[in-house]
């Protein structure tokens, strides 16, 4: 494994659940919620470690809890060997997950869309070979993204004659994966994915990741210098029909979103309730405490319904996905699923900033003690949520309640 740094850092996390010291098996939702619950535990005493340590410190044995937990096969099919959960279940453990540690929630995230893609169209080779490996743990990174086009999906990568040539980056997952899936242009132009060994010739990952939030991720540059390729994905079919995958991709990263709001009204509850002091006008007013003065109150508990409706909205636009199934009936059908998540999404990402950013206002000025890292849920929060813009999802919202326009089958939405 190539990585730019010499010396890989690590970052210590807590001692796997002695029930992972073996491969588990996850059945329902309930074991589900219950594994994650579990991994959040571990995770949270060391997350402020890894924020700050960024790419400097590859957090594996932190993923390594996280794969060896079982979570990572919860959506493969059940006629392929898996306990086929759907997207409920994985939106709650993305939350639970996130309100630990939302770098290392997200890092999954494409794992979980490729399980999908191959559920929907992938041929019987392809979901036997990589799905044996999901279910023995074993995680797929991605290599969608690229710079320097007109926008990131403006691929230069090219997949010619069974050897793959390209630069990617965002590659969240892909420098700890078992397999990278690439998206690339074949030799006639259409656009596919190549699924190549994580460790394969010509394969290199950097650790080229610095940013202000999701540090952890660590989602650098990949590199592919004629990489052979076996397995091949006609990814162009996929947005050809109507399809649920660009929805069942972006309740992963609503539940991320949730995840740091709540992450964020969690610890703002502690502080308030165990380390800050009233205002001086406060007192003057006769508050005794933090939480006596009535402008806290109302920050307060403004925010925490916010938090909650987004809780609620993304349980809503899950429910929606489990109802339409991964292949839907209809473009009609499609479009309920998309903008039921876009408005999740949408709405989780704004209220996860206004927590993260109230957090303060309600707390004072000590709270910005560089010990607490309180500043890294609005720093993860304002990273995750410009991952896709906004504001088009709301476009969408409206496009279709006042003229009926369908929402585009991309997987933006």
């Amino acid at each position: 494994m190539h990585i730019r740094r010499e010396v890989v850092h690590r970052v210590p996390t807590a001692r796997l659940p002695k029930s992972y010291d073996r491969p588990v098996s996850i059945e329902t939702h309930d074991a589900a919620i219950a594994a994650a619950h579990d991994v959040a535990a571990a995770l949270a005493p060391g997350a402020i470690e890894r924020d700050r340590a960024g790419a400097t410190a590859v957090p594996v044995e932190a993923l390594a809890l996280l794969d060896n937990s079982g979570l990572l096969g919860i959506t493969v099919p059940v006629e392929d060997g898996g306990p086929g959960l759907g997207p409920s279940t994985l939106a709650e453990v993305t939350r639970v997950i996130a309100a630990a540690d939302p770098a290392i929630a997200q890092v999954p995230q494409a794992h979980y869309l490729l399980v999908d893609i191959l559920a929907a169209h992938g041929d019987k080779e392809t979901r036997s070979l990589l799905y044996a490996d999901v279910l023995s743990n074993k995680r797929i990174g991605n290599g969608f993204a690229e710079r320097g086009g007109k926008h990131a999906q403006d691929l230069k990568t090219r997949l010619t004659s069974g050897r793959l040539n390209g630069r990617k980056y965002y590659t969240t997952g892909a420098l700890t994966s078992s397999w990278i899936a690439v998206s690339a242009l074949d030799d006639t132009g259409r656009l596919v994915l190549a699924f190549v060994p994580r460790d394969a010739a010509g394969v290199t990952v950097d650790t080229d990741w610095d940013v202000m939030g999701q540090r952890a991720t660590i989602s650098g540059t990949a590199t592919f210098d004629d990489v052979p390729v076996q397995l091949t994905f006609d990814y162009a079919h996929a947005y050809e029909v109507p399809q649920q995958l660009g929805a069942r991709a972006q309740i992963v990263h609503a539940a991320i979103e949730v995840g740091i709001a709540g992450a964020a009204l969690r610890d703002a509850r502690a502080y308030l309730k165990e380390k800050a002091r009233p205002s001086t006008e406060a007192v003057r007013k006769g508050a005794s405490t933090a939480a006596d003065d009535p402008h806290v109150l109302h920050r307060y508990g403004r925010i925490a319904t916010r938090v909650h409706a987004a809780e609620a909205l993304l349980a809503a636009a899950a429910r929606t996905l489990d109802e339409i199934g991964l292949i839907p009936e209809s473009a009609d059908e499609a479009a309920r699923g998309s903008l039921a998540v876009a408005g999740a999404k949408a709405f989780g990402s704004e209220v996860a900033v206004e927590a993260a950013s109230e957090l303060f206002q309600m707390c004072g000025t000590s709270a910005t003690a560089s010990k607490y890292d309180l500043d890294r849920h609005w720093r993860n929060a304002r990273t995750h949520s410009v991952h896709d813009p906004l504001d088009w999802k709301y476009h969408h919202i409206a496009a279709y309640d006042l003229a009926d326009v369908l929402p585009p089958n991309h997987g933006q939405i």
